[in-house]
C-alpha cells in the first residue's frame, strides 16, 4: 500500500486509516456525520492525492481527447473544466474523469485512483493519433476544500481573485507562497469549494496553511466515508459502484456528457447511440426508503411480489436529508418518479419510492 505525502498529517489528526485504491487513506476523523455536516455548512479538507493525473500534449492532443472521451472537448476554452467518461469498446465505461484545457495543445485528465493503471493502459491503446501522454499521478498531490465557506477561506492564501470564479473553471496561481498551483472550482460534494493540485514537496506546508486559513470558519479534515455520503446525496455516480465496465453512459443517466455530434467521433459511438435512440433495458435511479432500513450495495431491488427487478449500487443514511437513500438499476417500467419498489434487506421486503436526483437540494 502507498501513502500520500500527507499520511503523517492524517495520523496527527486522529484519522482512522483504511486501504483504498492501493493507498492507506483516512476514512474518518471525528465521525462521518460531523464531517459531512461540516462540509455542508462550513468547509472541510480532503486529501485526494490518490487520484490520477494524465497530461495530453502536442498538436493532436484535442483529437485524442475527443476520441477517447464521451463529452465534446472542442467546447472547452483555456481555464475550463469538463466532466466526461472514457467509453469502452463494449458499450460500458472505463472510467469517469475531469478534462482540463490548458491550451490548444495541452490537456489534463484527472481519473479515479482505483483505475490509474487500467486508464493509463486504455489511453495508450487508443492513442492512434500520436498525442504525447504523460502520467503525472506519482508526482502530484491534490486537496479538495469543499463547502460554502471554502473559497472565502482560501482567498486568504492567494492574491489572485478566486471568490468570483465560475463553477468548473481553473487558474494557475501562487497559493500559500507556492507558485504554479492549479486552483480549480470543482468537487464531488455539491457544496461548492475548490480542488488544488501541486507537487508532493509542498503537501505538508499547504495542508497546514489551509487548516490555518480555515480555522476561523470551522474547518475540519474529512475522510472518505463522508466524501461518499456527500456525493450520494447529490446523486453523483461512484465508479465501481454505480458505473463500471458493464454500464452504458445512457443507462447511467450520463447522456448529458455523451455528445453525438457529426463533428465528434469517439470510442464505440455507434453502439452507444443505439442506446440513446432505441432505449435501454435498465436505468440508474435514485430512491428513498419508505420502510425503515438502510439499502446497501448489492441488495436486491424487487417488485411488490418479491421478484427481483434490479440491484442497489449505492445506499446510506443521508446525514443532511435525514433519510435512507440509494441508487440502483431497474427496468424502465420502474424508473419513473414515484414508482414503488422494494429493497430486500435480510429477507424482508422494505418499501421505497423512486425520486429525482439530487436527494439534497440547496
Amino acid at each position: 500500500m502507498k501513502n500520500t505525502a500527507l499520511y503523517n498529517a492524517h495520523l496527527a489528526c486522529g484519522a482512522k486509516i483504511v486501504p483504498f485504491a492501493g493507498f492507506n487513506m483516512p476514512v474518518q476523523y471525528e465521525g462521518v456525520t460531523v464531517e459531512h455536516e461540516t462540509v455542508r455548512n462550513k468547509l472541510g479538507l480532503f486529501d485526494v492525492s490518490h487520484m490520477g493525473e494524465f497530461w495530453v500534449k502536442g498538436p493532436r492532443a484535442l483529437d485524442f481527447v475527443q476520441w477517447v472521451t464521451s463529452n465534446d472537448a472542442s467546447r472547452l476554452f483555456n481555464g475550463k473544466v469538463q466532466y466526461s467518461c472514457f467509453p469502452n469498446d463494449r458499450g460500458g465505461i472505463v472510467d469517469d474523469l475531469l478534462v482540463y484545457r490548458f491550451a490548444e495543445d495541452s490537456y489534463l485528465l484527472v481519473v479515479n485512483a482505483a483505475n490509474i493503471e487500467k486508464d493509463w493502459a486504455w489511453c495508450n491503446s487508443q492513442n492512434k493519433m500520436g498525442a504525447t501522454l504523460i502520467n503525472a499521478s506519482d508526482d502530484t498531490s491534490q486537496l479538495a476544500i469543499q463547502g460554502p465557506l471554502a473559497l472565502k477561506a482560501m482567498q486568504k492564501l492567494t492574491n489572485t481573485p478566486v471568490l468570483d470564479m465560475e463553477y468548473y473553471t481553473f487558474k494557475i496561481l501562487t497559493f500559500a507562497g507556492v507558485e504554479n498551483v492549479l486552483f480549480s472550482t470543482t468537487g464531488y460534494t455539491g457544496s461548492g469549494g475548490c480542488e488544488i493540485y501541486f507537487d508532493h514537496a509542498h503537501a505538508m506546508h499547504i495542508w497546514e496553511a489551509v487548516m490555518e486559513a480555515g480555522k476561523e470558519y470551522g474547518i475540519k479534515p474529512v475522510g472518505l466515508a463522508a466524501r461518499d455520503t456527500l456525493r450520494l446525496e447529490m446523486g453523483f455516480c461512484l465508479y465501481g459502484n454505480d458505473i463500471d465496465d458493464t454500464t452504458s453512459p445512457i443507462e447511467a443517466g450520463l447522456g448529458w456528457i455523451t455528445k453525438f455530434t457529426d463533428e465528434k467521433d469517439f470510442v464505440n459511438k455507434a453502439y452507444i447511440l443505439k442506446h440513446k435512440t432505441e432505449g435501454v433495458t435498465r436505468k440508474l435511479v435514485g430512491f428513498e426508503m419508505i420502510d425503515k432500513g438502510i439499502p446497501r450495495h448489492g441488495y436486491e431491488i424487487t417488485d411488490a411480489a418479491g421478484d427481483q427487478c434490479g440491484v442497489v449500487t449505492s445506499g446510506t443514511m443521508g446525514p443532511s436529508v435525514k433519510k435512507a437513500i440509494g441508487m440502483g438499476y431497474v427496468p424502465p417500467a420502474f424508473a419513473k418518479e414515484g414508482s414503488e419498489i422494494f429493497i430486500r434487506v435480510r429477507d424482508k421486503l422494505l418499501k421505497a419510492v423512486v425520486v429525482k436526483f439530487p436527494f439534497y437540494k440547496v
